[in-house]
């Protein structure tokens, strides 16, 4: 009887610490897939199109966006219909090699084959207000503007 006892009150005491290890261990794992989740999300390229770009301004000047802002043509956004609202892109003229940072806050006419339509604003600094028209090339920065785009 006294053997049985002992080994109860052993496996009393087991339990518990191997739960606890068993625990820690579940976390470790899951801290490790965050990690790499986290780390493959830093080291993700940086999607490039390029096509046509346009710039759109005073028929739309204070009206509101999709985003819900008032359209200002001479802030730094633009239309498009390939990049979800709120994003923000890195826009160069390919052919005088300026560029510019906009975040996408409205969408284009459905039938519009451009890839991007700018602010007057945006295109004034990419030095195709004139011809109306440029090509580009758009930089997709993701939601949250880095520090070091700018």
């Amino acid at each position: 009887m006294q053997l049985k006892k002992s080994y109860i009150r052993q496996n009393a005491i087991l339990a518990p610490l191997m739960l606890v290890l068993l625990v820690m261990f579940s976390l470790s794992l899951y801290a490790t897939k965050t990690e790499k989740k986290t780390a493959s999300k830093e080291t993700e390229e940086v999607k490039v199109a390029t096509g046509t770009a346009s710039w759109y301004g005073p028929n739309f000047h204070g009206r509101k966006t999709a985003t819900g802002d008032k359209y200002d043509m001479h802030g730094l956004t633009c239309a498009s219909n390939r990049y979800p609202l709120g994003t923000w892109l890195r826009v160069t003229n390919i052919k005088t090699g300026k560029s510019v940072i906009v975040r996408v806050n409205d969408r284009m006419h459905p039938k519009m084959k451009r890839i991007i339509d700018l602010s007057k604003g945006a295109a004034k600094e990419l030095g195709m207000v004139t011809a109306g028209v440029a090509q580009v090339k758009v930089e997709d920065l993701g939601r949250s503007l880095p520090v070091a785009s700018l």
